[in-house]
């Protein structure tokens, strides 16, 4: 019994060896063992077809067509019914250059096809195997109208089509699947990211609009429209679409919610606040109204703080807003960022320190607000009363934030401040110390800005000891930091170019002009400084930094993207050190239009 057994598996062992190594044989090319095997596990096995294919494939190989042509008819004989072997029969003829009567058992193949899905799938894949793809749309057309019940083959036509390069019939196919239900909406939002180039998705949305035309009630169409315009960045368009579906299928704002996230992060701030909006008119009750209220007021700091776009009624509007909020939801954890960003606002943009200090001073002693949010409002606190000209103050805020978080990013971030106090009440050499310490810093941002600041106070006064020249520039920027640009300018006029000492201040003086100009919407001023800095400057310190802004410029106030583009890649590509090049090649990749996954 045991020596049954074992030769049993044994022998099973053996068999399972076979179709590796007469896979192997025909990988080496050696197709005369290959040939061998495959006709032996072929004749054990007459029903693996994959077994018959591969030994024919040995055959044509070996140029042993007649040997190859007798055993296909010898098989047609045997199962005339299986009309992929007719296929087969063709490719041998058209091998053998007898095209005439390949394409007569083509026809034979597709004329004797019966209703049986995995029959017309096997002759459809003998077709594509040979790229002879109109004879598999032949065959699937056949196959939709003989088969009952009725069965579609849309996702496979609509693959045909796209191996033939006629997108417009691949989409036709694919809008056909989701309206008979045959193929799934995120198969075909798959097969659509993989396939279209970013030029044909008008094809596709094109196709949608019509038939949305014939049918306004299509659900699954208005769908994919809303997913084809959000490829496309056209975020307007399918926040129109994502409107009508949520009023349609009560869906209480999460997809317009989504939508609005989308556009706010690919900057279309417009489309995303309008989103926001619409969540918020339909009233407290509904799920995300207490997020798109801050999503708004987000969104409209960004335009802003980041994209410098901006009139005084729009900061005077978000005033408002931030007031309505802070009445509406109050003084709490959930608004703790807010109220710093509201005070933010009335300090830096609409002067109004003492408003800005009274909403500051609400946070820090709430007992509802947690310890890192206080901080924060301490920090912002202290910068108010600096710009104030309350030094002392200031400095003490700053203390007892890096005396609370000694090893807390918010601890670096204090002292860091409190040096650059130093720095613009001309303490040089202290503050130069206390930036050498911060280049140690967790925080990657304060690592680089210290580095910059110590680098910038050591170099400024190596090549001129006295420092009148960096005296007048800290001062420059202590201004620009309290809001008093016309000062800011007067104190960078006084700095003596002409003077061998201060020339070496050239590029910083003319960064912080640019700085100033574009804050005071002098954009072509603001322009001319950078270019001036990359022009003559390329290799300092502010050039990456010069670049950046000027693509921002472009980007966001004067709306070129072509020029911001340009201007981007110039960044990540020229200054592929520089911790802006990951920022810049982020919204290049945007510009470009790549695909949202």
């Amino acid at each position: 019994m045991f020596l049954l057994f074992f030769v049993l598996f044994l022998n099973s062992g053996l068999q399972a060896q076979d179709p590796r190594l007469a896979q192997q044989y025909f990988n080496d090319g050696e197709y005369e063992k290959a040939a061998s095997l495959y006709q032996s596990m072929y004749q054990k096995n007459p029903g693996n077809d994959n077994f018959f294919s591969r030994y024919l494939d040995c055959l044509m190989l070996l140029k042993r067509y007649e040997e190859c042509e007798n055993i296909v008819r010898t098989e047609i004989n045997k199962r005339p019914k299986e009309v992929s072997l007719y296929a087969t029969y063709g490719n041998l003829l058209i091998n053998r250059n007898q095209p005439e009567k390949a394409e007569k058992q083509f026809n034979e193949a597709i004329d004797k096809l019966g209703p049986d899905v995995s029959v017309i799938h096997r002759l459809a894949n003998v077709f594509i195997q040979n790229a002879r793809y109109d004879l598999a749309i032949k065959t699937y057309e056949k196959g939709e109208k003989i088969l009952k019940p009725q069965a579609y083959f849309t996702y496979n036509l609509a693959d045909l089509y796209r191996r033939k390069g006629d997108i417009e019939t691949m989409v036709r196919y694919l809008l056909d699947g989701i309206e008979n239900n045959s193929v799934q909406l995120m198969s075909v939002q798959s097969l659509l990211i993989a396939y279209l180039s970013p030029e044909q998705y008008q094809i596709l949305t094109e196709q949608i609009y019509q038939r949305l035309e014939k049918n306004p009630e299509a659900i699954p169409e208005a769908e994919l429209l809303q997913w084809a315009l959000t490829q496309m960045k056209e975020y307007a368009g399918a926040l129109r679409q994502a409107k009508a579906l949520d009023r349609k299928l009560k869906e209480n704002g999460t997809r317009v919610y989504n939508l609005a996230m989308a556009a706010a992060v690919d900057n279309d701030l417009r489309t995303a606040i309008d989103g926001f909006n619409y969540i918020k008119e339909a009233g407290p009750s509904g799920s995300y109204y207490h997020d798109a209220n801050r999503q708004v007021l987000a969104c409209r700091r960004r335009m802003i703080v980041d994209q410098n776009d901006y009139k005084t009624q729009d900061l005077l509007s978000l005033e408002t807003d931030y007031q309505n909020y802070k009445n509406e939801f109050g003084s709490n954890y959930l608004s703790a960022s807010l109220l710093i960003e509201y005070a933010e606002l009335e300090a830096r943009y609409l002067n109004n320190l003492p408003k800005a200090i009274s909403i500051l001073l609400e946070v820090v002693n709430s007992n509802y607000i947690e310890m890192h949010l206080k901080a924060q409002a301490k920090l912002d606190l202290a910068d108010y009363y600096l710009i104030s000209g309350e030094r002392w103050e200031a400095s003490l805020l700053y203390s007892q934030v890096d005396k609370d978080f000694k090893e807390d990013e918010l601890g670096e971030m204090a002292r860091f401040r409190n040096a650059r106090l130093s720095y613009f009440a001309g303490d040089f050499s202290w503050a130069q110390e206390q930036f050498s310490i911060l280049k140690r810093a967790t925080s990657k941002l304060i690592s680089n800005d210290a580095i910059d600041l110590s680098v910038f106070i050591q170099d400024n006064l190596n090549q001129d000891t006295t420092g009148e020249s960096l005296m007048l520039y800290s001062q420059a920027e202590l201004k620009v930091f309290q809001n008093q640009y016309d000062s800011a300018l007067v104190k960078l006029n006084q700095i003596p170019f002409t003077d061998p000492d201060s020339k070496y201040l050239e590029d910083d003086v003319w960064f912080l002009e640019a700085r100033i100009y574009n804050h005071q919407k002098k954009t072509e001023l603001a322009i001319q400084k950078y270019e001036l800095i990359l022009e003559k400057h390329k290799e300092e310190i502010r050039a990456d930094n010069s670049l950046y802004e000027l693509a921002k410029i472009y980007d966001y106030q004067l709306n070129n993207k072509e020029k911001s583009k340009e201007l981007y890649e110039k960044l990540f590509v020229d200054f592929s050190n520089s911790v802006l090049a990951v920022e810049a090649r982020k919204r290049y990749r945007i510009l470009r239009g790549d695909k949202v996954q």
